[in-house]
C-alpha cells in the first residue's frame, strides 16, 4: 500500500461510528483511536489506525505533535452574505424593545435587505470573504450559505451569484441555499410575491444550478405555513431539497411541514414545544439548533437535549448574520451547544459533523472514512474534547481540506 502522506503523532483520531445521521443515544457513540495515523492518497484516506499498524510505503510523512484529530466541522447554517449593520437594532433591544417588534417597525431584516440591495456584487464579495475565512480557521471546512437578504429575484439572484464566487475562491465547501426570508409589508402583495418566487426566481436559480436548496422563514412576521408549502412544492418540482427556518418565536406549523414534506432540515427551534419533540423520532428530517440566537438575542435556548432524548438527529450550526448571531467561529457554536442547549461533548461533535453534513444532504461528508475526502482539524491539545471546551481562543491548530494543510 502506497500512500502521498502519512499523518503521525496523532493523540486521538476521533469520528462518528457509521455514515448515517445519528439520532438520539446514538449521538454519544464516537469511534476513538489512540497513537493513531491517516494515510492519503490523491486527496482522499488510503488508511487510518494506529500507527504502529501501518505497513505501507509513503513519500512524505507529517508529524502532528500529539494532538488530536476530528473531521472538519459542518456549519449547515449562514448568512454570510450581507452589507450594512445592524448595531442600531442592537442598541434597540439592548434598552428593550423586542427582535419581532423591531421587525415589524421595518429593522432587522429589512435593514438589512436596504443595505444588501444597494450594495455592489463586488462590495458584497469582499465583505463577505472575510467572513468565511473566519469559518474556516474556526474549523468549518464545509459551510452553507445562504441569500435571503436580496428581496428581489434579480437581488435574491445576485446574492447567489456571490456566493457561487465565494465557493470557487476558498479551499472550503461553499453550499447555496435560496433562502425566502420575509414578506412584503403589503398585506395584499404576498399572493403576487408567492407566484414571483415559484413561476420565476425558483426556475431561474434551478436553471442555473445557483442553489441546492430553498430554505423559508416560518414565522407570525414572515411566512405562514400554507404560504410555505407552495414556495416548497414549487422548490421540489425544480429538482431542489427543502429546508425551513421556524418555531423561532411561535409555532404555527413550520416543523410540522418541514417533517410533513421531507425537509432536510428545520432550523431554530427555540420555541419548540415538549409535544413536538416526538414528531422527528422517525423522521429523516435534522433539527439543526443555533445556540448564537439564544446568547446574542436573549431568548430561550433550542431544547437540544429534550429533542436528543427524544429520538432527534440534532445538527448545530453558527447561523452567522447580522442581526441574531454575529457568530463567527463554528467551533463555538459547538461550545456553546453544550452549554445552552445541554448537549454533551461527543454529541456536539457528531452534531457539528456527520448530522451536520445530512442538514445539508451530504451522505460523505463530516466524519473520516477510508474514500472520504481528507478533511480533518488538528487540534491545538491531545484531547478532542478541548474542541467544545475552549471558550474566547481558538481550539483548531491546523485546518486540513484535501489532504493538504491549509494557510489560514
Amino acid at each position: 500500500m502506497n500512500a502521498d502522506l502519512l499523518i503521525t503523532g496523532i493523540s486521538q483520531l476521533v469520528t462518528a461510528q457509521g455514515s448515517g445521521a445519528k439520532h438520539g443515544a446514538a449521538m454519544r457513540e464516537l469511534h476513538v483511536v489512540e497513537r493513531a495515523a491517516i494515510a492519503i492518497s490523491n486527496s482522499r484516506i488510503l488508511w487510518m489506525g494506529r500507527e504502529h499498524d501501518w505497513k505501507g510505503d509513503t513519500l512524505a510523512s507529517v508529524d502532528v505533535g500529539d494532538r488530536a484529530v476530528v473531521p472538519g466541522l459542518i456549519d449547515p447554517h449562514t448568512h454570510a452574505v450581507w452589507a450594512g449593520d445592524r448595531l442600531a437594532d442592537f442598541d434597540a433591544r439592548t434598552s428593550g424593545e423586542t427582535y419581532e417588534a423591531i421587525l415589524a417597525a421595518g429593522g432587522g431584516i429589512r435593514r438589512t435587505i436596504r443595505a444588501t440591495a444597494a450594495a455592489t456584487k463586488d462590495e458584497l464579495l469582499s465583505l463577505a470573504e472575510p467572513r468565511i475565512r473566519a469559518l474556516l480557521r474556526s474549523g468549518a471546512t464545509t459551510i452553507e450559505v445562504k441569500s435571503g437578504y436580496g428581496f428581489t429575484p434579480t437581488v435574491e439572484i445576485a446574492m447567489l451569484e456571490v456566493i457561487q464566487t465565494l465557493a470557487a475562491r476558498t479551499p472550503a465547501s461553499l453550499l447555496p441555499t435560496l433562502l425566502i426570508h420575509i414578506p412584503p409589508s403589503d398585506i395584499a402583495e404576498r399572493s403576487r410575491y408567492i407566484a414571483e418566487i415559484c413561476t420565476e426566481l425558483i426556475p431561474e436559480v434551478a436553471r442555473r444550478k445557483l442553489a441546492t436548496a430553498v430554505d423559508i422563514f416560518v414565522e407570525k412576521e414572515a411566512w405562514h405555513a400554507d404560504e410555505a408549502a407552495l414556495v416548497l412544492q414549487s422548490a421540489k418540482q425544480h429538482g431542489l431539497a427543502v429546508k425551513l427556518h421556524t418555531e423561532q418565536f411561535q409555532r404555527i406549523g413550520g416543523l410540522e411541514l418541514g417533517v410533513e414534506m421531507s425537509a432536510l432540515s428545520v432550523d431554530h427551534l427555540e420555541a419548540c414545544s415538549p409535544d413536538q419533540l416526538a414528531t422527528f423520532a422517525t423522521s429523516s428530517t435534522i433539527a439543526t439548533i443555533l445556540p448564537g440566537v439564544s446568547l446574542h438575542l436573549g431568548i430561550p435556548a433550542a431544547p437540544g437535549r429534550q429533542l436528543i432524548d427524544a429520538g432527534a438527529a440534532v445538527a448545530v450550526g453558527t447561523d452567522l448574520n447580522p442581526g441574531s448571531s454575529p457568530l463567527f467561529s463554528t467551533a463555538a457554536a459547538l461550545a456553546l451547544a453544550v452549554r445552552l442547549n445541554g448537549l454533551t461533548a461527543q454529541e456536539a461533535l457528531v452534531a457539528g459533523t456527520v448530522n451536520a453534513a445530512h442538514a445539508l444532504g451530504l451522505a460523505d461528508a463530516g466524519r473520516l472514512e477510508v474514500g472520504l475526502q481528507a478533511d480533518f482539524l488538528v487540534l491545538e491539545g491531545s484531547d478532542w474534547r478541548e474542541l467544545v471546551y475552549t471558550l474566547g481562543g481558538n481550539p483548531v491548530r491546523e485546518v486540513w481540506i484535501r489532504g493538504e494543510r491549509l494557510e489560514v
